[in-house]
């Protein structure tokens, strides 16, 4: 099993998670995280960290987010490990909770 950062992260992009993840999986797009599952060790550290709430265990995703499992997959491989806490994204606290942000996604 893995973890899968979901829609909330998009344009919120907190690094938090990032912080507290002991194998580096995590990888960073213009507005977005992804995990890579095949780097996930499943310790589960970086979920309570996530101040949006988007990380869940795989078996867990929220229905309708079933496509960031795959999501997760295919970007780790295109953008570049991030491994330090970074700043969130400008207008994060306003996109916090917004639901359905996938059409934002930048890739």
């Amino acid at each position: 099993m893995t973890f899968v950062v979901t829609d909330n992260c998009i344009l919120c992009k907190y690094t938090d998670c990032v912080e507290v993840c002991p194998v580096d999986c995590f990888y960073e797009g213009p507005n977005f995280l992804v995990i890579d599952p095949d780097e996930c060790i499943d310790c589960a550290l970086c979920e309570p960290e996530c101040p949006a709430n988007a990380i869940f265990s795989e078996d867990e995703v929220p229905k309708g987010q079933e496509e960031f499992t795959q999501l997760n997959e295919d970007l780790a491989q295109k953008w570049p490990n991030i491994t330090e806490m970074k700043g969130q994204m400008p207008e994060a606290e306003k996109w916090d909770g917004v639901e359905g942000k996938i059409q934002y996604l930048e890739q």
